[in-house]
């Protein structure tokens, strides 16, 4: 029978897992756990591929327990019956720790099963799932158990894996042979991935089965291997090159320029090559510095949108994206936040902007009055419609303009509005 590579290669020491560093780096809850080898009932939720059954087993071999696992898929109540049926014997002197995987997959009933062992701690119960446990597992479970989200693994640390692999693969299948690993092909097997590292090594696993050697007595794993294996070809992309920063450059400048067609056609290369990350962060960046105040309201939409894209994770991730982009691309457009933090921005940097009024300075201590502090503030709320004017900036920068309002409608409004205000004083 064969054994898939992600198996064979399934790390045995927390040091060799790849991601998941914001549980298991060091100093972090899950490792701490881990070393004091004290488990409570814990739940993984996250994706496949990215290490909950691998960290499970760590867990377990440093426990002592004797590890039982189960697929809620085609199990049983009867299966956790039997488990428990080993409990205080030789079979499992020390306790039982139980991992069930795709728990969301039991009923009701069948996850109530576990709680009278799970409150004695005759077992110990590892659940993962890649549903939102929160809407899965009843809250009987959940009160007993720590929730760890797993990440999708980014594909830097996917690459590692992949090294990894192919040493493997190399003394495994071609024991003689030079085996060489094209750059581009493991970035290529680690973004199409999506974060599943088992993915990636089950692609590359598939390239050496179809590479043929050369005469040379070397072994070549090419791109072009790499993207008949993932079915998927690799985009010019780079994500610390020229490409990465040309395809946001032309995503955001769409954006700006109103063109949804463009937007939409360049976050599907981004989308394409995987980069989740750098989507969501330009898109949020854009919601403030293009759209800015002529629609204050897009960037809470459209941060609701990127943590729906982060929850979901690719491919449905691209439907709140889509939603996002869409939104930004057809509202109207406003740079004057940014240009006004720049500008004051600018002045700290390079002119000496003199200190705070004294009127406006804290006074809330003993003794504020005789530095003068806040004697001569005005409350704004104390006069009509809550305005009344005094200076606020420093004395050497007092008439200094750094925001201007936009000519899009709701700036207009607001510029009406305080103008009304201001001229009727």
């Amino acid at each position: 029978m064969h054994t898939p590579l992600a198996n064979r290669m399934r790390p045995t020491r927390l040091e060799d897992v790849v991601g998941q560093t914001h549980l298991i780096g060091d100093n972090k809850l899950l490792r701490r756990i881990i070393e004091n080898n004290e488990v409570p009932n814990m739940i993984f939720y996250g994706p496949s591929g990215v290490g909950k059954t691998t960290v499970a087993n760590i867990i377990a071999s440093k426990t002592g327990k004797t590890l039982h696992k189960l697929n809620a898929t085609t199990s049983s109540v009867s299966d956790i019956k039997n488990i428990a049926a080993t409990l205080d014997s030789f079979l499992a002197p020390e306790g039982v720790l139980l991992y069930l995987d795709e728990i969301q997959n039991f009923n009701k009933k069948q996850q109530q099963s576990l709680l009278e062992f799970m409150e004695n701690g005759k077992i110990t119960l590892i659940a993962s799932t890649t549903e939102n446990p929160y809407f899965y597992i009843y809250n009987a479970v959940l009160s007993r158990s720590i929730v760890f989200e797993f990440k999708p693994v980014s594909a830097d640390d996917i690459i590692m894996a992949l090294k990894r692999g192919v040493e493997i693969l190399s003394s495994e299948m071609f024991k003689g042979f030079k085996v060489e690993a094209e750059e581009d092909a493991l970035t290529h097997l680690a973004h199409t991935s999506n974060g599943d590292v088992r993915k990636a090594l089950n692609s590359l696993e598939a390239v050496c089965m179809s590479v043929r050697p050369t005469e040379e007595k070397s072994v070549i794993i090419s791109l072009e291997l790499a993207e008949q294996a993932t079915q998927k070809k690799a985009l010019r992309y780079d994500k610390d090159g020229d490409s990465h920063y040309d395809i946001l450059s032309a995503f955001q400048k769409s954006v700006r320029g109103s063109d949804p067609d463009a937007a939409i056609h360049y976050l599907a290369r981004l989308i394409s090559a995987g980069d989740l990350a750098s989507i969501c962060r330009r898109i949020l960046v854009m919601a403030s510095e293009d759209i800015g105040l002529a629609y204050p309201q897009a960037v809470t939409i459209v941060k609701a949108c990127v943590d729906s894209a982060l929850q979901l994770g690719l491919p449905e991730a691209r439907i709140p994206l889509a939603e996002a982009v869409i939104l930004l691309a057809t509202s109207p457009k406003s740079n004057s936040a940014i240009c006004a933090i720049d500008d004051a921005l600018n002045d700290i940097k390079n002119i000496d902007t003199g200190d705070i009024p004294s009127h406006l300075k804290d006074a809330h201590y003993s003794g504020s009055q005789k530095l003068g502090h806040g004697l001569t503030y005005k409350y704004p709320h104390s006069y009509p419609d809550h305005y009344i004017e005094q200076q606020y900036l420093p004395d050497n920068i007092k008439d200094r303009k750094y925001y201007e309002f936009g000519d899009n409608k709701t700036e207009t409004l607001a510029k009406e509005y305080w103008s009304k205000i201001k001229q009727s004083l």
